[in-house]
């Protein structure tokens, strides 16, 4: 260990432990590091000691603490700043650290090291999520400064932003100081012209001239400009012109090279206003590259396939035509030899890209919604749901195995494949009893009036269909809800983040469906996915209540003033009520109406069997739980409702065999682990709790939800010690404005025996209308509060019978 490291060591003993040292840059060493007080790995910032030494320490921890308080999905965030009292440096002054999550994946810099020139969807992916973090700073007024890309890292294989506020704090701390000593607070091939001049006053068109830079490096392999100085590059910033991309790359489509160049012009009122100007920009060139740029593309370049917008309705159309005609003709002969298709029943698998751009996906999955939905409303066929079918995305089963999991008697499967501006589909039918192909069909289809076409193709329908089919029915099967095509596309984007049910796909999914009120603001089903997405963040409880399900219900309420027959607003508008506003009797209200507009939406049948457990009636809610499952019986979310209302049914034995069967197939499906656990606690089972909370922090970190129950199940083993040890971390935690539900913190106090500080956070709790005291009649650690005249006060303002 070096004298240096050894002195760091010393000074920090009581809150981490230095394991090693990870890398070094212009301003700071980095160690990794144990956090000992909370119980995670840390990547330990250290000021090199000349920037210490010139900078105020005070007003550089001031500047950190700033930045601290930017959350986002995309910005990586800073945990902890300080100043070391003792085991000073050479210069005397104490060591000035700070630490931020510790990120095992590698950075953008690691990756251009080993690729050079990244593919093009690669870079602007890349590219629109760091100008995601870049907006959301922005707008609260914080620029970086240092863009760049080693501070571009990688989670989850996308890009979040590191080291924010950090350029900005050193600047602000360092003054006149700092210019003196000739150190530069930012990286010379990333510098925009006003901060190699020395200007102060950055705003964020800065930061947008360092994303270019860097979106220009992934392109080409190189920043914009180099010298034998750092001078030098940055008096090029200044003067020079910037290469055109399109000279050395040529399958750069013009679009994106004339993105590029705008966000890299030298004045800063020539480049975009905002990121988000930024983002949309790429987001406009992607989708139309291809008609652009197909002459220039090198061959065996992977190209960005930009699925033309206005074809998927007609497509859907003829496919759909196809099917039902199909399926008429097929039932309907008497010399059919008998097999499964005596049983009408199909499941529609998921459509293939093959297209090459895996952010083309949302198009295949559109229309294999759109297709189940259709099939859905016609009487007399059984449609497996989204979510079983959707279990079977990418892989290679026999459709044998297939039909029998989802007791289906036949199989429509097909893929997507754009070629120029020519969108073309394959579709088959397929026997699950024979494997036979019963027919199939191609489909190619160019156009911009695609919805006129859509009308022709839906007579034609009607032309074929059983008499039994009056034309009235065929707005139920050929819905549009809009006559935009870039609505109708945003949408489906949306829908498309939303299923994958991640923070950051939910955050993506809200800024689609905005996309789509943008351009139709009468978008009912948009307005209803942004209900559902908020619901959704809701539940993950990463931000209080109060931000989140009201905007829930205002979305909800105008997707419903605007069309008062979709069940996805009703329950988007029932969760709101019941999570939020404990209004119980509305809720219920639009929790059935949804289920009598649509008895198949199994999320409307949840969220009902969630009322009916509040309200004391835990068995009916089983029952609705059931129905769903009936309904799709490979859905998680479903597996995971049945588990956890048969423990807020008290049935903790038949709770643990349910989570135990939906982790078995799912290991990742992390919501799960909070009930699971505490069914094991009640079942008689701490020790088994305790070792999966342990192993699901050790795969997710710390998260309230899992820490919470994890001191619960420690008093239950005999361990009250190791339960206030997990009940401190929950409190700091909390204390470093992250947000964590007091309805947490009061479960473990309960079973601490604390009762006083239990009902305080369960009034606090409360005051935040956290949905968790919805369901305290079914929560057995809170049952010996029950007479105690401050827990029932509670009960009563929640509303609970």
């Amino acid at each position: 260990m070096t004298d240096l490291l050894h002195r760091l060591q010393a000074s920090l003993a009581d809150r981490y432990t230095i394991e090693r040292e990870i890398g070094a840059g212009g301003m700071a060493t980095v160690y990794l590091a144990h956090d000992q007080k909370l119980g995670r790995q840390v990547a330990l910032k250290v000021l090199r000691p000349e920037l210490a030494a010139s900078i105020g320490s005070e007003r550089f921890l001031r500047e950190i603490q700033i930045a601290a308080k930017l959350t986002h999905p995309k910005i990586l965030a800073l945990y902890d700043c300080g100043r070391t009292a003792e085991g000073r440096d050479s210069s005397g002054a104490g060591f000035l650290y700070y630490t931020m999550p510790f990120v095992e994946e590698e950075s953008l810099r690691d990756r251009l090291n080993r690729e050079k020139q990244l593919p093009i969807d690669d870079a602007l992916r890349i590219t629109q999520e760091l100008a995601e973090a870049l907006d959301h700073a922005h707008s609260l007024g914080i620029v970086h400064r240092d863009i760049k890309p080693e501070n571009i890292l990688f989670t989850a294989g996308h890009a979040v932003l590191s080291d924010f506020g950090i350029a900005r704090a050193v600047t602000e701390a360092g003054g006149e100081a700092l210019t003196e000593t000739g150190l530069a607070v930012g990286t010379p091939a990333y510098m925009s012209p006003e901060q190699a001049a020395g200007q102060h006053d950055l705003d964020g068109r800065s930061d947008i001239y360092s994303a270019g830079c860097v979106l220009y490096e992934m392109l080409i392999g190189e920043p914009p400009f180099s010298g034998p100085t750092p001078q030098s590059v940055m008096a090029r910033h200044s003067i020079d012109p910037v290469p055109p991309l399109r000279t050395v790359r040529a399958s750069i489509p013009a679009a994106v090279e004339a993105a590029t160049m705008r966000a890299l012009e030298k004045v800063p009122a020539d480049r975009y206003a905002t990121a988000a100007q930024l983002a949309s920009a790429l987001e406009k060139a992607i989708s139309e590259s291809p008609a652009e740029s197909t002459a220039t593309d090198a061959p065996g370049q992977t190209r960005r396939s930009g699925i033309r917008r206005s074809v998927l309705p007609a497509v859907l159309v003829a496919v759909l035509a196809t099917v039902i005609v199909a399926w008429q003709l097929l039932s309907g002969r008497a010399d059919q030899p008998a097999s499964s298709l005596d049983r009408p029943s199909v499941a529609v698998l998921p459509f293939a890209s093959l297209s090459g751009n895996p952010d083309a996906e949302y198009f295949g999955d559109g229309m294999t919604e759109e297709l189940i939905h259709a099939l859905a409303n016609l009487d007399g066929i059984d449609v497996a749901s989204r979510t079983s079918v959707f279990a079977f995305k990418g892989r290679d089963e026999d459709v044998r195995v297939i039909g029998a999991q989802l007791d289906v008697g036949t199989v429509l499967e097909g893929s997507v494949r754009q070629a120029g501006d020519q969108l073309r589909i394959t579709a088959q039918l397929i026997d699950v009893e024979t494997g036979f192909h019963i027919w199939s069909q191609e489909y190619l289809r160019t156009g911009d009036d695609v919805f006129a076409i859509q009308d022709e193709i839906a007579l034609a329908i009607v032309a074929k269909l059983k008499p039994s089919l009056v034309p009235e029915e065929t707005a139920t099967l050929v819905g549009r809800g809009t006559e935009s095509l870039e609505a109708y596309h945003a949408y489906l984007r949306g829908r498309y983040f939303w299923n994958q049910r991640t923070p950051d796909g939910l955050q993506r999914a809200i800024g689609e469906f905005h996309q789509a009120l943008a351009f139709d603001p009468t978008y009912a089903l948009a307005y209803s996915g942004l209900g559902d997405a908020f619901v959704a963040i809701g539940s993950y409880q990463f931000l209080p209540p109060a931000q989140i399900y009201p905007q829930a219900r205002t979305a909800a309420k105008r997707a419903l003033a605007l069309d008062s027959s979709l069940a996805e607003a009703h329950v988007a508008l029932a969760n709101a009520l019941l999570l939020f506003d404990f209004d119980f009797a509305n809720a219920e209200r639009h929790f059935r109406y949804a289920v009598e507009l649509d008895p198949r939406y199994t999320e409307a049948r949840i969220g009902l069997a969630g009322y009916l457990a509040a309200v004391g009636r835990s068995e009916e809610g089983l029952g609705e739980v059931r129905a769903a499952r009936d309904l799709d019986p490979l859905s998680a979310p479903i597996a995971y409702a049945l588990g956890r209302e048969l423990y807020r049914a008290r049935l903790y034995t038949e709770s643990v065999s349910a989570f135990d069967t939906l982790l078995s197939a799912q290991p990742n499906y992390f919501p799960a682990y909070s009930f699971s656990g505490l069914a094991m606690v009640h079942a008689g089972q701490p020790e088994q709790a305790v070792r999966l909370f342990e192993r699901a922090i050790g795969q997710v970190g710390p998260l309230p939800a899992i820490l919470a129950p994890l001191g619960v199940a420690h008093v239950a083993a005999g361990d009250s010690a190791a339960a206030r040890t997990d009940l401190a971390r929950l409190v700091g935690i909390q204390s470093s404005d992250q947000y964590v539900p007091a309805y947490f913190v009061a479960g473990v106090h309960a079973v601490l025996g604390q009762d006083d500080e239990t009902i305080a956070m369960l009034r606090r709790a409360y005051e935040e209308r956290s949905a968790w005291l919805l369901w305290l009649d079914t929560e057995r650690i809170f049952d010996r509060f029950r007479g105690d005249a401050r827990y029932e006060a509670i009960r009563r303002d929640v509303g609970l019978p």
